[in-house]
């Protein structure tokens, strides 16, 4: 089981043209594997997935896979609304050699809950990669049920799940209901501390993007059932967590990322630049975790 701080990677991109800036991933790569980053998300929402076309997604996959060269797991986001475009994402990333596959909730289309259950045991049927739910309903307007991952979590490549709501009751729940080998990560950095220590095996974060290092600290301390310690990282932590949402996901970690000096700015529309009304808080925060000398 993969466990601890997941970095959802950012995607470096270069500025003017807005083409992937494949030096700069490598060298974000290669900072999370030094900093105590566990495992890698390729090309999820924070990795701009909306506005990568399919040769840029999985050339991305593919070069995080090969960059990280076995150091760390690599989780290919190949979720989609249409289940046809998922299989076939998820069987390029296994091609590719990620390690396994987060895969959101189809977003718009809004299925019922049969639905869902129908779209990921298909999924997992077509591709035999390890496979990570993922339920993040203020993006997708479509909520996967406790009921709906008890059911998809007795599929045999169905893993674990991303719970981004933010709800701890959901999380209680989930941990409750789902068996002990099946994966609960929190996707809320702003409650991931009590998700781990309720139960939960991680964080799936934006935060560990600017401060992997810390996260990664925290993580395997409330793991550990070190909750003080983990509690004095995670105080110092929750201006940046909270910075990190003051827009659009990914909108100011990625501003933030380039403040640090580790790559340009530079981010597709429909996204835009961290509006200037925020720079201070960013940067503020980042200062008051440490991370800005």
């Amino acid at each position: 089981m993969i466990t601890g701080s997941i970095v959802a990677l950012v995607t470096p991109m270069i500025p003017d043209s807005l083409e992937v800036d494949w030096d700069g991933l490598k060298r974000l790569v290669e900072w999370h594997i030094e900093e105590g980053t566990n495992a890698i998300v390729a090309v999820g929402t924070t990795g701009e997935s909306p506005t990568l076309d399919v040769q840029e997604h999985m050339a991305t996959i593919a070069s995080i896979v090969e960059d990280a060269n076995g150091r760390v797991p690599v989780i290919a986001g190949t979720g989609a609304n249409c289940t046809r475009e998922a299989i076939e994402w998820t069987r390029r990333a296994q091609q590719a050699g990620a390690d396994a596959c987060l895969l959101v909730a189809p977003y718009y289309n809004k299925p019922t809950q049969e639905g869902l259950y129908l779209h990921h045991k298909m999924i997992a049927e077509a591709v035999d990669i390890p496979q990570i739910l993922y339920n993040v309903p203020g993006r997708t307007a479509c909520d996967m049920l406790p009921d709906t991952v008890v059911r998809l979590s007795e599929i045999s490549n169905i893993i674990g799940i991303k719970d981004a709501t933010g709800d701890l009751g959901r999380a209680r729940e989930l941990i409750d209901s789902c068996p002990d080998d099946f994966a609960i990560y929190s996707g809320d950095d702003g409650t991931a501390l009590a998700f781990i220590l309720m139960g939960g095996h991680g964080d799936i974060s934006v935060t560990a993007n600017v401060a992997p290092r810390l996260m990664a600290q925290m993580c395997r301390m409330a793991l550990a059932g070190e909750a003080e310690a983990a509690r004095e990282i995670n105080a110092r932590l929750n201006p940046v967590h909270d910075a990190m949402f003051v827009e659009s996901n990914p909108i100011p970690v990625k501003w933030a990322v380039a403040e640090m000096g580790l790559m340009q700015k530079a981010i597709r529309l429909p996204l835009t630049e961290l509006s200037a009304c925020y720079h201070a808080r960013v940067r503020g925060a980042l200062e008051q975790a440490g991370l800005l000398s």
